[in-house]
């Protein structure tokens, strides 16, 4: 925060502190005291800069109010009141539904809806200075300040669009300026200063952008860098908000240099007639132990391990074993010629996954030969789960709460509309097989000509995949179909697997159903949160026409 006022002029300083897990973790942490369930640390991270903030008449809009936005305000009234600054905090809630979600989901720990913009652009319509919110969506925070500087109402869908996509993109901070990029090492980003700096948003008043950075600062603002962040957690050709949906398909990206791209072409419809709920419940309690194997024979001695480990009473509920091929023939080190098992449970009985773990510690004594630990079995932990649910728009009570003590109701959109097909309705380019295909292909890695971004949507998983150069995108399409990914990613295989064309971004979208288990608490996987997918993917070799290296070749030697 410090770094984005002393960095340059900026008219509002926006934060998005509230991941799917954060909200779990907010609530855990209102069961020991209900006095919480915001991010504390952004009082931490306002505290240095409020001089700054009133000085300069920066307006601040975050969502860290959590669970608890009235009582993340008053707190910051507190410090305001305490620092003598004239400064005034507004809030705004009603994104919490578990009452009337009560009657089919009765066990929600918590339940809240992904409110629009416009009770922040309440607050900031009245002139408040600071506007703190709960659960609003991600782009919430940016379409805002964009609709009460221009004055933009719901029915200026295309502009809501626009800034959508620039909220959607800086959202992640550094993620659009180098931070997760498959570019990192070609060059595009500078070696110093090591840590890349946070993006900045030009809002425009038709909704188009530009995604800039502050001079000094480390990182690059690029096509890539910005496409990345545009393909991440998304689905098909819409990407549904509560006050638009906007269009991805029609989105352009255009590099103009020194570390500025404007993002154009967004267009709006109508929101839905629904609003998307994040339900996070307790789903009991989660253990894990990982044994490694060293030297010969690693699968024998996994084998015989888990039977043993099958043997254990009392058993968890749920039972997972994973072998981890880390080991290398004729290893000159005892790390390398070691395999992982990792063995995790699940169960509603803390006590009883306590009993397992010490069993799985006595089974070690009867373990093949070259078993040991990375330590002893951690203590079980409370896990959770996450489902998206959905209600009716005039369900969440929408409410600004003003500075001066006033409360204002916001009104759900009054034109709604189903959204439209995922698929996209823009021209695919065909792709031409060479002549000289049979012997004009190499045996080599996806990511020589595409890079990828990956992440969590619930229990779902989604890889952004796009082509560096506009000449590779038709032979994209032809070879990442759904068949090709479960082939390519094995651990997708019995799983469903949709790919949606991109072709402005010369990119796809692939969601990968219910790889995540149910939601990143519940620790169902390697990768819990579907980070490292888009590099696995990456990483698979494919047949690649010469014709497509040799001009990346090229390129990249002319650069």
């Amino acid at each position: 925060m410090k770094e984005m006022l002393d960095g340059g002029e900026i008219d509002y300083l926006t934060g998005d502190y509230l991941a799917e897990l954060t909200m779990l973790i907010l609530a855990k942490g209102m069961m020991k005291d209900p006095s919480l369930g915001y991010a504390r640390r952004f009082i931490d991270h306002l505290d240095v800069c409020l001089d700054t903030i009133a000085d300069r008449g920066v307006k601040v809009v975050t969502n860290a109010g959590g669970l608890n936005p009235r009582g993340l305000a008053e707190a910051l009234r507190e410090k305001v009141a305490e620092r003598d600054l004239d400064l005034t905090v507004a809030y705004v809630d009603g994104d919490d539904v578990r009452e009337p979600l009560r009657p089919t989901v009765p066990d929600a720990l918590c339940a809240n809806a992904y409110l629009g913009a416009f009770g922040i652009v309440e607050c900031l319509d009245s002139g408040a200075d600071i506007v703190v919110t709960g659960r609003v969506t991600d782009a919430s925070v940016v379409v805002a300040p964009a609709a009460h500087h221009f004055g933009w109402g719901p029915d200026d869908l295309d502009q809501i669009a626009g800034a959508m996509a620039a909220g959607h993109v800086i959202e992640c901070g550094t993620q659009a300026t180098g931070g997760n990029y498959s570019g990192f090492n070609r060059g595009e980003l500078p070696d110093a200063p090591v840590m890349p700096g946070f993006p900045l948003a030009e809002i425009h008043a038709d909704g188009t952008s530009v995604i800039t950075k502050h001079d000094g600062t480390g990182g690059a603002v690029t096509a890539g860098t910005v496409t990345a962040q545009l393909l991440y957690e998304v689905t098909g050709a819409r990407y549904a908000g509560p006050d638009a949906v906007l269009r991805l398909d029609h989105v352009r990206v255009d590099d103009l240099g020194d570390d500025r791209v404007r993002i154009s072409g967004a267009t709006g419809e109508a929101p839905p007639p629904t609003t998307k709920v994040g339900v996070s419940r307790l789903g009991g309690f989660r253990n894990e132990v990982q044994v490694l194997f060293s030297g010969l024979d690693v699968e024998d001695k996994a084998e015989l391990f888990i039977r043993q480990l099958d043997t254990l009473e009392p058993r968890p509920r749920t039972v997972e074993y994973r072998l981890e091929r880390t080991d290398h023939p004729d290893a000159d080190t005892q790390a390398a010629a070691s395999a992982r098992l990792v063995c995790v449970v699940w169960d509603p009985d803390q006590k009883r996954l306590a009993e397992w773990g010490r069993g799985v510690v006595g089974t070690a004594l009867a373990s093949p030969p070259g078993t040991f630990f990375d330590g002893a079995p951690p203590k079980p932990s409370m896990y959770g789960t996450f489902s998206p649910a959905y209600v009716d728009n005039d369900v969440p009570a929408h409410t600004a709460h003003l500075a001066d003590g006033t409360d204002v109701a916001v009104a759900p959109p009054q034109t709604t509309a189903e959204p439209g097909s995922p698929l996209t309705d823009e021209p695919l380019p065909a792709y031409d097989v060479p002549a000289d295909a049979d012997g004009g292909t190499r045996r080599a890695p996806l990511g020589l000509l595409a890079d990828a971004r990956s992440g969590d949507k619930g229990g779902s998983a989604n890889i952004g995949l796009w082509t560096r150069d506009a000449e590779a995108y038709p032979w994209l399409l032809a070879t990442v179909t759904a068949d090709a990914v479960k082939e390519l990613l094995p651990e997708t295989a019995d799983l469903d697997v949709e790919v949606y064309p991109l072709p402005r971004l010369n990119a796809v979208n692939i969601v990968v159903q219910d790889i995540l288990g149910e939601g990143v608490a519940h620790g169902a996987r390697f990768d819990p949160q579907g980070k490292g997918l888009g590099e696995w993917l990456r990483s698979r070799h494919v047949d690649i026409p010469e014709a497509l290296l040799t001009y990346t070749d090229t390129r990249k030697a002319a650069s």
